[in-house]
């Protein structure tokens, strides 16, 4: 039953119920009934977040793509400017054109700063549940635009696989709908699974429609979440990359939801976002060439550095949930845990001030880095000073164990004293933990000094509250054995080891458990239809079973191919050939049946006349070569692929005496051997170029070996 979302932002669904868009197996259940008969009803498709829902998720998602628009627009203003200026030679113009430049460049920094706003407005995105804790920085999804699949996949399928594009209008509204549900994904599990459904849907795509030799007109752009400006191309690497980039979004806003004063909240904190660091980890790994800014390789790292700071942040948060109880052993384990925090953020804070990344970071996720990085040190310097001032060695303790704690405590002792002397004497312990209270102190200053610095975060109620908690606490305890010349006596307190009992590791992408159907498995198996090989138009062949033997042999998976075939046979001389794919019988669709199944079909019929449709594997490497000049949008017949043809034209004629495939500068030296083979050796247009049998030409002439027989 269709059912809408009431505004709180869980999924809806709009459409026609039929087979589950999730199914076994990209294998259709085989059977003899033709597909043509009739037309198959929509998927049942699972769908994003109702857009029109107001709730505070969407409102910034749209305040978004707002500033996008706006953004777009005054970069295509700068850029005119820029030009203008180039080409202007009067004084005055370019006097004209600089203010105007110095105008926009200054809205560009404003709309900027707004979109940083909307970057760190962490509030949106935390648990509904008040928690007295530092709020965690989500990444917000890719914005991108519309794309219109049909018209493009409609002529494809029409010239490359030789059917009706209309048959497929239902695959096509599918392939739309599901990337439409894609720009607004619920945040649960729900939806990563949906954005990871369409990201396996695109790789069936990818290898049915987009040629590697060729663009297919389709224009997909997305724009840069940090900066805000559109990026465009007309592949699919660009939607790829950022699907990947929007999953692993989309974890850190689940990471950011979930309760963190509940032990199951907190552990589900720590894998989302170690599973987030995974993806933008796959993706850094993958896609190394996007050219949208946010994804560059260097702003990756740091995404992912932040995404293991943030899980590591949980797991010291889950070790203190309970309530930190006043043991030596406990003291040190916590100390050394808020130290690893405090470690890891400080290397965040580093690698996010270094170039180019420092340009483009939002400055509240840097000074937040910088925060955090202040904060847990001085925890960590607070909870060493607890166990060093109120436990005493008592002559019942583990001294060994004490004093192997603290030897691995610091990397080096401070001068002049020893694990087990100072843990005996009271004196040395309390100076000692007095200057880890005041190097806590020293730490707590800097983090509420960074956090004032910073518009952003002085509007952070809780950060605000959490800081000063925290310094309040470290300052009372100062004052409690504060003495008058520990100015004079007290030196710096030694570096705290960090260690933690569960490191924050990534969590690699696990495509294979969303399982996908191919929406154009109609098309046939992918590992033969596809469109980096190239078919002959379907042909038509009508024979007669001679006393129930066919005249040849069947063999392969699906489609089946005709095998031994005798040349006096009646399927022979209605224009059979050995090696053709058998696509349809008597209009029942034969590309997915195995080679009883056909076998079984062909019988059926007995005596009767047979109409039997073939197609033959074209030389994929000629074709594309025609494919790529011919069809290319917007591509010209270069030199280079005059050239390409020529070599092409050589490789297959019958008096080539140089085997030597000729370079591109010797090509002038030749020219009067070709006699204007530049002109003769263009592609053409439904003319099929000649084709020379070859041993191993394809993948599928492997099927000719005897052990292949079936």
């Amino acid at each position: 039953m269709p059912s809408t979302s009431q505004g709180n932002g869980e999924p809806y669904f709009a459409v026609e119920k039929i087979e589950a868009w999730s199914g076994a197996s990209d294998t259709p259940s085989r059977t003899f009934a033709s597909l043509s008969d009739t037309k198959p009803l929509r998927r049942f498709l699972p769908q994003g977040c109702n857009p029109l829902a107001q709730t505070g998720r969407s409102k910034l998602q749209n305040q978004r793509a707002a500033l996008n628009q706006q953004i777009l627009k005054a970069v295509r203003m700068r850029t005119g400017a820029e030009n203008l200026l180039k080409v202007a030679t009067n004084q005055k113009v370019r006097e004209q054109v600089r203010l105007e430049l110095s105008f926009l460049n200054s809205d560009l920094q404003m709309l900027k700063e707004e979109l940083e706003g909307l970057n760190i407005s962490v509030g949106v995105y935390q648990s509904a549940e008040e928690a007295f804790m530092i709020p965690l920085i989500p990444l917000g999804l890719k914005e991108t635009k519309d794309v219109d699949f049909s018209v493009i996949l409609k002529d494809f399928i029409l010239e490359h696989y030789s059917e009706d594009g209309y048959l497929y209008e239902d695959e096509i509204a599918d392939l739309m709908d599901l990337r439409q549900a894609c720009r607004t994904p619920s945040r649960d599990e729900a939806g990563v699974e949906l954005l990871m459904g369409y990201f396996t849907q695109l790789g069936f795509v990818e290898s049915r429609f987009f040629p590697p030799t060729c663009q297919m007109g389709l224009l997909f752009t997305w724009y840069d979440s940090l900066t805000g400006v559109p990026v465009s191309q007309q592949n699919l690497l660009l939607e790829k990359a950022s699907i990947l980039f929007n999953i692993g979004a989309l974890y850190t806003q689940i990471g950011t939801r979930c309760n963190r004063q509940t032990q199951a909240g907190l552990e589900s904190a720590v894998d989302a976002f170690q599973r987030a660091a995974g993806v933008l980890n796959y993706l850094k790994e993958t896609f190394t060439h996007t050219p949208s800014y946010d994804m560059s390789p260097a702003m990756l790292s740091v995404l992912v550095r932040m995404m293991l700071a943030q899980a590591q942040e949980s797991v010291f948060e889950k070790i203190s949930l309970s309530g930190i109880r006043n043991e030596f052993l406990t003291l040190v384990k916590v100390a050394q845990e808020a130290a690893k925090v405090g470690e890891v953020y400080q290397q965040l804070h580093v690698a996010m001030s270094q170039a180019p990344v420092k340009e483009n970071i939002p400055y509240s996720w840097a000074s937040l880095a910088c925060v955090k990085a202040h904060h847990y040190s001085a925890l960590a310097h607070y909870f060493t000073s607890i166990f060093l001032i109120d436990h005493q060695l008592n002559r019942g303790a583990d001294e060994d164990h004490q004093e192997q704690c603290l030897s691995q405590l610091y990397d080096h002792m401070p001068e002049g004293l020893t694990p087990l002397a100072t843990l005996k004497n009271d004196q040395q312990r309390r100076q000692l933990g007095k200057c880890h209270l005041r190097r806590a102190i020293t730490h707590h200053e800097e983090s509420v000094r960074e956090a004032s610095l910073c518009k952003k975060l002085r509007d952070i109620q809780v950060l605000r509250e959490v800081l000063w908690a925290a310094h309040q606490r470290t300052r009372l305890k100062h004052s409690e054995h504060q003495e008058d010349d520990d100015l004079l006596n007290l030196a710096d307190a030694p570096g705290i080891v960090s260690k933690t009992e569960q490191e924050a590791e990534m969590v690699l992408p696990q495509f294979s458990k969303v399982t996908v159907t191919d929406f154009f498995q109609k098309l046939g198996p992918l590992s033969l239809f596809s469109a980096n090989k190239r078919w002959t138009p379907p042909r038509s062949i009508h024979f007669n079973l001679e006393e129930g033997d066919l005249g040849f042999t069947l063999r392969g998976n699906t489609p089946v191919q005709v095998h031994f075939l005798d040349p006096s046979c009646s399927a022979a001389m209605a224009g059979t050939k050995e090696g053709d794919y058998i696509i349809s019988i008597q209009g029942v669709d034969c590309k997915w049946l195995m080679v009883s199944e056909v076998m079984k079909l062909l019988k059926s019929f007995g005596g009767e006349e047979v109409e039997m449709k073939v197609v033959s594997l074209l030389d994929s490497t000629s074709s594309m070569h025609n494919k790529c000049a011919t069809y290319s949008v917007g591509m010209q017949k270069t030199y280079s692929m005059i050239c390409l043809a020529i070599d092409d034209d050589d490789k297959t004629g019958k008096t080539k005496k140089i085997s030597k495939k000729l370079s591109f500068l010797s090509w002038g030296t030749n020219k009067n051997q070709r006699k204007s083979a530049s002109t003769l050796c263009l592609p053409t247009v439904g003319v099929e170029r000649p084709h020379t049998k070859k041993k191993l030409s394809t993948p599928f002439s492997l099927l000719h070996s005897d052990s292949s027989v079936y």
